[in-house]
């Protein structure tokens, strides 16, 4: 790999915190991660932070990511400023089609580049609705797609749950599944791809331990966290009252 001091400045430090954290990852099928080549990795969203841990994951692949941000945090000294020095890929709300054009350019140039195909964080802790994205870049850019499941992430900090500070020692378990080839069209990958990642997923909790009751721990898992359905009617609400404020 070419040198980026910046990222790698960035990568000790989210070393750093999660060893200040007490994280305990345990990784599975990191073997999966093509050492060359455009590769578009799909990771399932759980947590605010479950991005330092898919930075940690490519370097098992000894890759670096490059990650697709709101264009907006450009506007920000310090984020702008990694941004730029890391590659990240400003996406822009009003100009989709040219953030996708630069994910796929990024691709064909032998990135590596994340997508969250759930697009947000899943309150329910189960896999959400899939977008096309991640499918689509993959056909055009004719690279494979590798599902990645990040489980234990949301004890840390996600939405409506208090945030865990300071040293917790909580496991994280990551399952890497193995490479899908581009094919079929969009929407027969986006179901393989889904497919795949709830293996994954699987994967990543087995062996886990789901203390009945806990808010983190999905419903079918003996939790408390919201169901798909439940989850979805909360997301409508916000998008609601977002709707409304911006009315007044």
């Amino acid at each position: 790999m070419s040198r980026e001091p910046v990222y790698a400045t960035l990568t000790a430090l989210v070393r750093a915190i999660t060893t200040a954290q007490g994280l305990r990852t345990t990784y599975r099928g990191t073997e999966n991660i093509p050492r060359e080549g455009g590769v578009v990795l799909a990771v399932n969203h759980t947590a605010y932070l479950d991005f330092m841990q898919v930075g940690l994951v490519a370097r098992q692949g000894k890759r670096r990511v490059r990650f697709m941000m709101k264009k907006e945090l450009e506007r920000n000294p310090i984020v702008g400023f990694l941004m730029r020095h890391c590659k990240a890929i400003g996406v822009d709300r009003e100009a989709g089609a040219q953030s996708y054009q630069a994910a796929v350019q990024s691709l064909r140039d032998g990135e590596l580049v994340c997508v969250y195909p759930e697009a947000t964080i899943s309150r329910s802790f189960e896999l959400k609705r899939f977008k096309s994205g991640a499918a689509r870049m993959s056909l055009e850019a004719n690279v494979p797609i590798v599902p990645v499941a990040i489980w234990g992430a949301q004890r840390v900090m996600t939405k409506d749950i208090p945030r865990a500070v300071g040293r917790h020692n909580f496991p994280i378990h990551i399952a890497v599944g193995p490479p899908i080839a581009p094919h079929g069209t969009p929407d027969q990958l986006t179901a393989e791809l889904r497919t795949a990642m709830d293996i994954a997923l699987n994967a990543a909790q087995n062996g886990y331990q789901h203390p009945v009751g806990a808010r983190w721990v999905p419903r079918r898992l003996g939790g408390t966290a919201p169901t798909l359905d439940e989850a979805l009617k909360i997301e409508e609400a916000e998008r609601a009252a977002r709707k409304s404020r911006s009315a007044d």
